[in-house]
């Protein structure tokens, strides 16, 4: 089953919600230049920018992302964006959705990566009951680069008098944020890997392709 199957959406309707959401992260960066609000016009930018890979590796590589999988990943980056407009302050529980949906792309990307190497080495093998395990140790893995990301972009950003992109709230946040991170691998890791096998086809071929 596909994910698109799986969510119940065509993948016409799967590439308008990710353009819509795409104007949404414009909008923001506009919205940060006009103000003058250097901090939510970079968040805006970058955020956009992450949308687009998918559409550069089209055209650079000639592989054509999941449409859902592409609308997923245009989410993740979104509620990040939209949060620091706010929702992170004024509803607890929108950071632990945003690490949770964040989460789910990240040990996606993480575990395609992996099997595809796997899959183009004919030394390595990994047993199926240590790929899970590979799973969450990588989502959280990439948690502490995150939080340490936070913590300097937070330093930066009062060094320079602009508002930070990413703002660390406490230790209380930093544990929330790794236990939704977790969830989010663990989601992965339990049932949702199957749906990057294609994605690691693309990444074993680009592999092969730097050892002919």
């Amino acid at each position: 089953m596909t994910v698109s199957e799986t969510i119940g959406l065509s993948e016409r309707r799967e590439r308008l919600l990710t353009r819509l959401l795409q104007l949404v992260l414009v909008g923001i960066c506009l919205a940060g230049l006009v103000t003058l609000r250097l901090g939510m016009a970079v968040g805006g930018a970058f955020s956009l920018g992450l949308t687009l890979i998918p559409a550069v590796i089209r055209r650079e590589y000639e592989y054509t992302m999941s449409p859902a999988l592409v609308l997923w990943i245009t989410i993740a980056v979104c509620l990040h964006s939209v949060g620091a407009l706010g929702p992170y302050t004024w509803f607890s529980w929108f950071d632990s959705v945003t690490h949770t949906v964040s989460a789910i792309v990240v040990a996606g990307l993480g575990y395609a990566t992996f099997y595809g190497f796997e899959q183009h080495s004919e030394e390595l093998h990994v047993p199926t009951t240590v790929r899970p395990v590979f799973i969450v140790v990588f989502v959280l893995a990439v948690s502490v680069v995150w939080e340490l990301l936070e913590f300097t972009s937070g330093q930066l950003s009062q060094a320079l008098g602009i508002n930070a992109p990413l703002v660390v709230y406490g230790v209380d946040d930093i544990v929330t944020d790794m236990v939704f991170n977790t969830v989010g691998g663990l989601i992965v890791a339990v049932g949702g890997s199957g749906y990057f096998v294609p994605l690691a086809g693309f990444f074993r071929r680009r592999f092969d392709s730097r050892n002919p």
